[in-house]
């Protein structure tokens, strides 16, 4: 059995594991949470350098209950989990916001974390596929109101 970095197992069926795009709304607009892989140093800038909160499925772990522990685990965060229709079936994606002061508490499999306007989360999270999970869901594939950026009543 295929198992993580950790010496986890992995679940041989799909989902095999999810992603969590965290945002949060400021005075300088709607901010994503990227987290910075440790285990090719602080420097490394390549595919699978920078990502959103994820990782893989437990055997016989609800899909639901794996993206709030890779959330929990990766970044201390517990927080409501909103599943879009974006990401595939072998891999969905979930939507969760935080308060502009929220605190995140980093695990041994990352090494920094920013919170970055969508443009550049997109261009950091390589490969391309990792990337897009990083955007937020478009408006076709939320299933929650979409992040407010403070400007709505304008």
């Amino acid at each position: 059995m295929a198992t993580t970095w950790d010496g986890l197992p992995i679940s041989p069926v799909p989902p095999f594991g999810a992603a969590v795009v965290v945002f949060r709304s400021g005075l300088g607009g709607v901010e994503f949470l990227l987290l910075h892989r440790a285990h090719r140093g602080r420097a490394y800038a390549g595919d699978w350098a920078w990502t959103p909160p994820s990782g893989a499925r437990l055997p016989d772990e609800p899909i639901d209950a794996c993206a709030a522990r890779e959330l929990r685990e990766e970044t201390g965060l517990k927080l409501p989990l909103v599943p879009t229709s974006c990401g595939t079936a072998e891999w969905p994606v979930y939507l969760a916001e935080v308060p502009p002061d929220a605190g995140v508490v980093l695990d041994a499999e990352h090494d920094r974390f920013e919170w970055v306007p969508v443009e550049q989360a997109g261009r950091r999270c390589l490969p391309a596929q990792v990337g897009c999970r990083s955007r937020p869901p478009p408006p076709h594939c939320r299933t929650a109101a979409p992040p407010r950026t403070g400007h709505e009543d304008a």
